[in-house]
């Protein structure tokens, strides 16, 4: 981009991620907020000086005198080319800071837990709530608690776009902030495609390391329409939606516990537990480390998805408090 020195190029492209990120223009005071919650401190008169440099590089534009700003194309554009290597391990930065974000009481049920963001077109919704169904009453979920919102309406800070349905269903990084709370350090190693036989998790077929990933696993997977959620169902042998992680041996007990507690409240992420320094589900596993099988959240988006409906997904995008999250079976 030319700019004088890598450090301030590097603040430059948060903030044009961060208005890149938004469905809405975003004033200098909201983006010194979100910039924070990625662990970069910049004044709220920092930001504004940094969006005029932008302005000025046609990189953003203000929208009215007081809306905030958006990208402009060149700006879009930018984003996608710029810093390469800066995008490698984005995910895992998503994941920690959710983490970080997740307050889930496990005795009171109240708190912050983290949730995925999937849009659906007005006309198709109430469709796409009848063919999800069946993932949340069999459980091929992380929970059937959910939340819903109109067009200009929002969740968590997302707002839903014109002509649009949003809903949110709780992420499998809420069992990270979980036990991150508890004391338990917990790795994220990759999401992937677990092959399901006879209604048993057998093994991955797919992984996507998220060290080595710009881009959430699931909402490639989606994309790519590579999971059979909806067969896995009905026959018991099909292909969902999974995430892997490893935990020290010895946080066994205590991990049980938490996880014990976690089905008590509604949220079943965890689909296997394996044993010190084994294999679980073909996954070689770490010197006294212990791997563990997270469902997909957006295992029931999936079931949408290979039912033919349109769906605009983004994983990992928020927290919600779960007191405003609603059961499945309400809407």
């Amino acid at each position: 981009m030319g700019f004088e020195t890598q450090d301030v190029e590097v603040k430059l492209l948060s903030i044009m991620r961060i208005l890149n990120g938004s469905l809405r223009p975003l004033g200098a005071r909201i983006v010194s907020r979100r910039l924070e919650e990625h662990g970069i401190k910049l004044t709220e008169r920092t930001v504004r000086y940094h969006l005029k440099r932008m302005d000025e590089r046609g990189l953003t534009r203000l929208v009215g005198q007081r809306g905030g700003r958006v990208l402009t194309m060149e700006g879009i554009e930018e984003v996608k080319r710029a810093l390469v290597r800066d995008k490698v391990g984005f995910v895992v930065s998503k994941i920690e800071i959710l983490s970080f974000r997740t307050n889930f009481d496990l005795q009171n049920h109240t708190g912050s837990v983290p949730v995925n963001v999937s849009f659906f077109r007005k006309e198709e919704f109430s469709k796409a709530l009848h063919v999800m169904s069946p993932a949340f009453t069999r459980g091929f979920c992380v929970s059937n608690m959910v939340a819903v919102a109109k067009e200009n309406e929002s969740l968590g800070g997302i707002t839903i776009p014109q002509g649009k349905v949003g809903l949110a269903t709780v992420c499998s990084v809420v069992v990270n902030g979980v036990l991150l709370k508890a004391g338990i350090p917990i790795e994220s190693k990759f999401g992937g495609i677990l092959q399901v036989r006879t209604r048993q998790p057998l093994r991955f077929v797919e992984l996507i390391h998220y060290a080595g990933s710009s881009l959430d696993p699931s909402e490639i997977f989606i994309k790519a329409e590579m999971t059979s959620v909806k067969r896995a169902i009905t026959s018991g042998n099909g292909e969902i939606l999974a995430n892997f992680r490893e935990i020290p041996a010895f946080c066994r007990p205590l991990t049980e516990e938490v996880i014990t507690k976690l089905k008590e409240a509604g949220i079943r992420g965890v689909l296997v537990m394996g044993d010190v320094s084994e294999p679980v589900c073909e996954v070689s596993v770490g010197l006294n480390q212990i791997g563990i099988v997270l469902l997909g959240g957006l295992n029931p988006i999936a079931v949408a998805n290979e039912g033919g409906i349109n769906t605009e997904n983004h994983a990992m995008s928020t927290v919600l408090d779960y007191q405003d999250l609603v059961k499945f079976e309400e809407l």
